[in-house]
């Protein structure tokens, strides 16, 4: 890791020599300007404006312009007689809770390295001694021709420092708070609560730049002479909220269904809803709709339903026959023949009559004997 910085922390009176390193890298992609009508490269020449005439580095120098427009030249040997005592060390003026400090303070972020063998154990110490307090240091350093602020803090094994700007540097938030005041309700709130609670965590090492993706792709296409894949556009929103609490509850459903979560309960609102889209019948208007169908139905169970008195005739026929069968024992073919008179339902008279006849052949048979 290179590094662009050498001095020394300064921990009262222990010194730690270290090297200054930037801790992040910048992956975007850097475009130059070009002449649209050739494809010849802009370049920004360093022109003299009194002689019109390009000026080599060698030959600039630094200036202040006052308020009425004037240059006051300043040179290196001005600035290297102002007091700076912290260029070549990190002074650590004091030790805080991280809370006090304010996200909007923090620049820049650096990875402080040791500087040769012997500052491993103070590195170490300062360390050590950070991680069990729970507190940064604050310290005063100078880079790059100017004073700045700074936190260290420990990430991982290493001491890491933020540039944070001064005090003074930060504008006051009043300016661009809302003018009108707002009233926000309770189901607002509860909504909002649910919203953050569906998009849950995130692993912050799977996110990555889809804008930088996306240019890479459209130059490798450019360079190899096809055509980019169309990209899609992504949602326009309008801009102004009309329903507040309607675009919360889509903004739930929505993100429920992005994390494959809750799809049962969102058809079943969505269903309760739009109930003109979907109709439930529920258990009970299914019996009732079966028993009228049953009740109303076809000619065989209407026929079967008529049939019964039919039968009950025929039972009662059959009776019949079979008390006149057991008073003539006698003449087994004609009671045979009697029954199946009876079973076909030829009616009680019929019946009668054959045991009348049976009676009287019995008479005459006993007087020929």
């Amino acid at each position: 890791m290179q590094s662009i910085w050498n001095g020394a922390i300064s921990f009262g009176l222990v010194s730690i020599p270290v090297k200054l390193a930037n801790a992040t890298v910048s992956h975007a992609v850097s475009f130059r300007q070009i002449h649209t009508e050739d494809g010849g490269r802009i370049r920004y020449r360093k022109v003299c404006e009194l002689e019109e005439k390009e000026v080599p580095s060698s030959e600039i120098g630094k200036g202040f312009e006052d308020a009425d427009g004037s240059i006051i030249p300043i040179t290196e040997e001005d600035l290297a007689s102002l007091p700076l005592p912290t260029t070549r060390t990190i002074d650590i003026v004091a030790f805080v809770e991280s809370e006090r400090i304010d996200p909007l303070q923090m620049g820049n972020a650096y990875y402080l390295m040791v500087n040769g063998a012997p500052a491993a154990k103070p590195y170490a110490l300062l360390r050590e001694a950070l991680r069990r307090s729970e507190r940064v240091a604050i310290a005063k350093f100078a880079l790059r021709g100017r004073e700045r602020l700074g936190m260290l803090r420990v990430v991982d094994e290493v001491i890491a420092m933020h540039t944070l700007h001064w005090p003074d540097e930060i504008r006051s938030p009043e300016e661009a708070a809302p003018e009108t005041d707002v009233t926000v309700r309770d189901a607002e709130l509860d909504l909002a609560d649910a919203l953050m609670d569906t998009l849950g965590d995130v692993d912050l090492d799977s996110l990555h730049d889809d804008y930088r993706e996306a240019v890479e792709e459209m130059v490798t296409a450019k360079v190899e002479g096809r055509e980019p894949a169309p990209e899609k556009e992504p949602a326009q929103g309008e801009g102004t909220v009309i329903d507040l609490m309607s675009a919360l509850e889509s903004s739930v459903r929505e993100a429920k269904r992005s994390r494959g979560e809750g799809e049962g309960e969102d058809a079943g609102e969505e269903g309760g809803e739009k109930g003109k889209d979907a109709e439930v019948t529920s258990l009970s208007s299914r019996r009732r709709t079966g028993t009228r169908a049953k009740s109303s139905g076809g000619s065989g169970s209407g026929a079967k339903k008529k049939s019964a008195p039919a039968k009950k005739k025929a039972s009662s026929g059959s009776g019949k026959s079979a008390a006149s069968s057991s008073r003539g024992k006698s003449g087994s073919g004609r009671s045979s023949t009697a029954k199946k008179t009876a079973s076909s339902g030829s009616g009680t008279k019929k019946t009668a009559s054959s045991s009348t006849t049976k009676k009287k052949t019995a008479s005459s048979r006993k007087r020929s004997a």
